[in-house]
C-alpha cells in the first residue's frame, strides 16, 4: 500500500506530512487489534477444542488403538498445529505493533523538537528551513517504514513463509531504528548548538531546562 504519491514541497510540508503518518498509524494499530482479537478468539476455540479431544482419547484409553482413536489422535494433532500457528502469527502482530509505537514516538519527538526549535531565536531563517528539509526527509522515510508495515500484515493474507515474513519485518525494524537514531541525532545537535549560541551562563540554564538537557 502507498500512502499518498505526491509530497508537498512547500515551507510547512512536514506538518502535512506528520499528518498523514499519524492517520496511517492509527489504521495500522485498529488493523492490528482487530487482527489479533480475531486470533485471541480462534486461540481459545482451539484450545477447548483440544481440551475435549484430550478427554476422550483418556476417555477411551490411548493404549487400544483402533479406528476412531486414530481418527482422534489425528484431529488432535491437526487443532494443536493450528493453534501453534494462531501463537505465531499472534507473536508476529504483537512484534508489529511494537513498532508502530515506536513510529508513534518518532512523530511525537519530531513534535516536540521541532515546536522548540522554530521558536528559538538562536537560529536563522535559513538554518530554520534547512531543519525543515531534514525532517521532511526523516518524515518521508518514515511513511515508507508505515508502507513496509502494511505489506507484513497484508502477508498473512496470502500465501509467504515464516522465514520471507520475518525478514520483511526484520527489514521494517531495522529501517525504523535508523530513522528513530537520525531523528534523536539530529534533535539533539540542533540542541546544543542553541546552547553553545547562548552569551551568558544565566541563557545556557534556560535553555538546557528548555530543551530539557541534563
Amino acid at each position: 500500500m502507498t500512502l499518498f504519491v505526491a509530497l508537498p514541497k512547500g515551507a510547512d510540508a512536514q506538518f502535512i506530512i506528520a499528518d498523514v503518518i499519524k492517520a496511517a498509524i492509527t489504521k495500522v494499530i485498529k488493523a492490528i487489534d482487530l487482527k489479533v482479537q480475531r486470533l485471541q478468539n480462534q486461540t481459545i476455540w482451539l484450545q477447548n477444542a483440544q481440551k475435549t479431544v484430550e478427554n476422550q482419547l483418556h476417555k477411551f484409553k490411548l493404549d487400544e488403538i483402533s479406528e476412531w482413536s486414530q481418527k482422534q489422535k489425528d484431529l488432535y494433532g491437526k487443532y494443536y498445529k493450528e493453534l501453534q500457528t494462531v501463537k505465531s502469527v499472534i507473536a508476529y502482530y504483537e512484534r508489529i505493533k511494537d513498532m508502530t509505537n515506536k513510529q508513534t514516538s518518532l512523530l511525537n519527538e519530531y513534535n516536540h523538537a521541532w515546536g522548540l526549535l522554530r521558536n528559538d531565536k538562536h537560529f536563522s531563517g535559513d538554518e530554520l528551513t534547512y531543519m525543515q528539509k531534514v525532517y521532511r526527509g526523516i518524515l518521508e522515510e518514515s511513511v515508507k517504514n508505515l508502507d513496509e508495515l502494511m505489506l507484513v500484515i497484508k502477508s498473512f493474507q496470502t500465501e509467504m513463509s515464516d522465514a520471507k515474513r520475518l525478514e520483511l519485518i526484520n527489514a521494517a525494524a531495522d529501517r525504523m531504528d535508523t530513522n528513530y537514531s537520525d531523528l534523536h541525532q539530529f534533535n539533539n545537535q540542533n540542541y546544543m548548538l542553541s546552547v553553545q549560541r547562548a552569551r551568558t551562563e544565566n541563557e545556557v540554564i534556560t535553555l538546557r531546562k528548555y530543551y530539557g538537557i541534563n
